[in-house]
């Protein structure tokens, strides 16, 4: 990679070259220290987006999806806070042990997927996004996002299967962006699930914001529980554990939460059950997209793998009912957008859809649960 810094776009363009690999981070070293210097130097994103366009030129133009005004007749003096969700597929899963059978390996490419993602996050805008599967935290989305205005946050699991791919890029895990100029981090929790109280391989980061335009507390999780048939007593100890975890960093729902995940259950799974029974008071935020306000997307990820096609909604947005309204939320790919040879594509960079939403706080804070 070449680790030279120019000026404007030939800079830029640098940055993003520097990015490009997936070989190990340690074969990034050189190139990370000498963007230190370079990590104060705010980033235009619309520069950013248009370099990832010259790198994606060849592929399809991306998507469009529309945002659903969800808003009821509640005026609103602030801002709405947009969130993104989004398990983006680890590189080296991607590449090495998932197995999209039809997705051409050139649709994988580093580099060029990189910039898709990236080309996602800048069209939407998120004030925090929340991400899963990230194994290329420290050579990509630090440097950049920091650029762009970020506060970043990565958590590795443990035990990642990425590393038991060849030439990987480290361990995988969930990573929380929020905008700075926005926000206030008040205090952060790197949370190491637990199951049957054992430690597991699965993590969740907690921080608490404070909202700088209302002087409003709140807290934002992120998660990705196991994966796989068969865990599912698994996942809902996870998410017990989970729970138990974020009453107390919310003084028992005192202070508005929102929970960002790659949850691996269909609503059916009792880990789901137990999200909207919690104390906690929690809604998830795109059943409000179905037309009875209570039934969740058909789907949130479509592949096909060599034992068939696979299409589940696994991912959710949850926020505090009585503390915060949607706004707004992002519509999911249509069946034809998504093509017959399902995710992911030279469309489409991951075989999760991202789920995105605007809140803004309920006008009433003292309001009962």
């Amino acid at each position: 990679a070449v680790c030279s810094m120019g000026n404007s776009t030939s800079r830029l363009y640098s940055v993003l070259a520097k990015t490009l690999s997936s070989g190990a981070v340690s074969q990034h070293q050189d190139c990370l220290e000498q963007l230190d210097s370079a990590r104060l130097d705010p980033l235009d994103p619309k520069d950013l987006l248009e370099e990832c366009q010259i790198v994606l030129q060849k592929r399809p133009p991306r998507f469009q999806r529309n945002f659903v005004n969800l808003k009821k007749n509640t005026a609103s003096n602030h801002r709405p806070i947009r969130v993104m969700q989004w398990n983006i597929l680890a590189q080296a899963l991607g590449e090495g042990k998932d197995n999209f059978v039809k997705c051409p390996m050139e649709a994988l490419k580093w580099e060029e997927r990189k910039c898709l993602i990236l080309e996602e996050i800048l069209a939407y805008k998120p004030d925090i996004l929340c991400l899963q599967e990230v194994d290329h935290y420290f050579d990509t989305f630090e440097p950049l996002l920091s650029r762009l205005g970020y506060q970043c946050t990565f958590f590795p699991k443990p035990w990642s299967p990425c590393l038991d791919v060849e030439h990987n890029n480290g361990p995988d895990g969930c990573a929380m962006f929020f905008l700075k100029e926005r926000f206030e981090l008040v205090s952060s929790a790197n949370i190491r699930l637990t199951a049957m109280k054992l430690k597991t391989n699965q993590v969740a980061i907690a921080q608490t914001l404070k909202c700088h335009e209302t002087g409003r507390l709140f807290c934002i999780a992120v998660t990705h529980l196991k994966a796989r048939m068969g865990w599912e007593r698994f996942r809902s100890a996870q998410g017990c554990d989970l729970l138990q975890n974020l009453k107390n960093i919310t003084q028992g729902a005192k202070i508005p939460l929102i929970v960002c995940g790659d949850f691996n259950a269909e609503p059916t799974e009792e880990v789901y059950r137990e999200f909207s029974n919690s104390s906690l008071n929690l809604n998830s935020a795109y059943k409000l997209l179905s037309p009875d306000g209570q039934s969740e997307p058909p789907y949130t990820t479509w592949k096909i793998r060599p034992s068939g096609e696979c299409r589940h909604t696994l991912d959710y947005i949850w926020y505090s009912q009585h503390a915060l309204n949607v706004n707004s939320a992002l519509g999911l790919l249509t069946e034809e957008q998504i093509g017959p040879n399902r995710l992911p594509s030279f469309n489409y960079p991951s075989d999760h859809l991202s789920l995105v939403c605007d809140f803004s706080f309920n006008q009433d804070p003292d309001r009962l649960l």
